[in-house]
C-alpha cells in the first residue's frame, strides 16, 4: 500500500512524499527511523490516482528511460511481472507508474504482453508492438524490446538533430522579419508627410516604401487578424493526411532537400527491415510493416511494388533493383546479404550508410539556407533604407 505523508525533520523543515508499506503503522515506523516527526499520513486513494492519471503525458525521453529500465530488468532474468511491478512502484513520472500498474494488473489476469502494451496509454510506435509479438513467439522478449528501444532512440536522435540544426536559421529568419516590421512601423511613418506634399516628385521606390509603411500602420489590426487566421488554417491543413502527403511530394522534388528526405526515409526503412528480420518476422510481413513508416509517396509506391514482386517469388535484391528502390550500393549490400545469409546485418549497415549520407546532405542544405536567408533579409532591408534615403534626398533637392 502507498501512503502520502507530511513530516518535519530535526531542523523543523516540512517534508512531503510518498512511501510504500504494509500498513499505516509500518509507514509511520519507517518515517520515525528516518528521524522525521509525522504530521499527517494517509493512504494514496483511488481519487488521488485518478488525478495522477489525468496529468500531462511525460516527454518521450522519459518513456525511453523507463523502457530501458524494463529491458535491463528482463535481460537480468527478472520475470516480466516482477519487472513491470517494480516500475509501477518506482519514482518515475506518475503517468508512467500508473501505466505500468495497469499493465501489471492485466498481466496477472493472463493477458499477453504484446496486447497489454498496445492497449496501454504509453502510445508506443507501431513497430514496437510487432517486435514484442515476434519476441513472444520466439521467447526473446528482452531482445525484441531492446531492438525496439534502439529504433525509438534512432528516430528521436534524427528529430533532435533536425530540430537543433534548424534553430539558428529559424532565429535568423525571425530576427530579419522582426527588423523589417520595426523599420516599416517605426521609421517609415516618420516620413509620411513627405508623401502628402511631394508625392509625384519623389522617386518611385521611395513612394513604394513609404506607402507600404503607412499601409501597415493603418491596417495593423486587420493584418494581425489575417495572420492569425492564416496560422489557424495552416495548422488545420497540416493535420490533414492528404495535405501532408502533397507537401512531402513537393519537398521531395527540391534539388538538395529532396535527396536528403529520400535518403532519410530509405535509412528508416532499412533500419526497420533489419530489426524486424532479426526478430524472426517473415520477409513479406517485414516488408509490409516497414513500409508503414515511409512518408514519401514516391518511395512508398516503389516499395509496394517490391512487396508484390517478392510475394510473386522474386528475390528481395532483384525486386529492389527492378523497381530502382535503392542506390547501387544498397542493391549490392542486399544481394550480398542474401547470399551470405546476413540480410538483417546488411540492412542495418545500409541504414547507417544512408544515415551518414543524409546527415551530410542536411548540413549542406542548412549551409544553403543561412546565406540565402541573409541575402534576402539584407536585400529587403537595403531596399527599405534606400527608399527612405531617396525620399530624404529628393526633398532636399526640391527645397534647394
Amino acid at each position: 500500500m502507498r501512503y502520502k505523508y507530511q513530516a518535519t525533520d530535526e531542523q523543523s523543515q516540512t517534508i512531503t512524499g510518498i512511501l510504500t508499506a504494509d500498513s499505516e503503522r509500518a509507514a509511520m515506523r519507517q518515517l520515525q527511523k528516518r528521524g522525521l516527526t509525522v504530521v499527517t499520513i494517509a493512504p494514496l486513494t483511488a481519487d488521488t490516482l485518478d488525478q495522477r492519471r489525468a496529468q500531462q503525458r511525460p516527454p518521450s525521453r522519459d518513456i525511453l528511460v523507463v523502457l530501458h529500465e524494463l529491458t535491463t530488468l528482463l535481460e537480468s532474468d527478472v520475470s516480466l511481472i516482477e519487472a513491470i511491478e517494480s516500475l509501477a512502484h518506482s519514482s518515475h513520472h506518475p503517468f508512467l507508474t500508473q501505466a505500468f500498474a495497469q499493465m501489471a494488473q492485466r498481466l496477472r489476469q493472463g493477458a499477453a504482453f504484446s496486447v497489454i502494451l498496445k492497449e496501454s496509454p504509453l502510445n508506443l510506435p507501431w513497430y514496437m508492438h510487432q517486435l514484442i509479438e515476434a519476441g513472444e513467439l520466439t521467447g526473446k522478449v528482452a531482445n525484441a524490446l531492446r531492438d525496439g528501444v534502439a529504433q525509438m532512440e534512432y528516430e528521436e536522435k534524427v528529430r533532435n538533430e533536425l530540430r537543433n540544426a534548424m534553430i539558428y536559421p529559424v532565429i535568423l529568419i525571425l530576427s530579419g522579419i522582426t527588423a523589417v516590421i520595426l523599420i516599416f512601423t517605426l521609421v517609415v511613418p516618420r516620413f509620411a508627410n513627405i508623401l502628402q506634399n511631394r508625392g509625384d516628385e519623389i522617386p518611385l521606390l521611395a513612394q513604394w516604401v513609404l506607402g507600404t509603411g503607412m499601409f501597415l500602420n493603418h491596417h495593423a489590426d486587420s493584418l494581425m487578424i489575417g495572420l492569425v487566421v492564416v496560422a489557424i488554417v495552416g495548422a488545420y491543413l497540416l493535420n490533414q493526411a492528404q495535405v501532408r502527403v502533397r507537401l512531402h511530394n513537393g519537398l521531395a522534388n527540391l534539388p538538395v532537400l529532396g535527396s536528403w528526405l529520400l535518403e532519410s526515409e530509405t535509412a528508416r526503412w532499412a533500419a526497420m527491415m533489419g530489426t524486424l528480420l532479426e526478430n524472426k518476422v517473415s520477409l513479406l510481413r517485414a516488408l509490409e510493416l516497414a513500409s508503414h513508416g515511409v512518408k514519401l509517396p514516391s518511395l512508398l509506391a516503389r516499395l509496394q511494388q517490391v512487396t508484390r514482386a517478392v510475394r510473386a517469388g522474386t528475390s528481395l535484391s532483384q525486386a529492389l533493383q527492378d523497381n530502382d528502390a535503392l542506390t547501387p550500393t544498397g542493391h549490392n549490400l542486399i544481394r550480398a546479404g542474401e547470399k551470405a545469409g546476413e540480410l538483417p546485418r546488411m540492412l542495418r549497415s545500409l541504414a547507417r550508410l544512408l544515415e551518414e549520407s543524409g546527415r551530410v546532405r542536411m548540413k549542406r542544405f542548412l549551409l544553403l539556407i543561412e546565406p540565402i536567408a541573409i541575402l534576402l533579409i539584407g536585400g529587403v532591408i537595403g531596399v527599405i533604407i534606400t527608399g527612405v534615403i531617396l525620399a530624404i534626398t529628393s526633398v532636399n533637392d526640391i527645397a534647394f
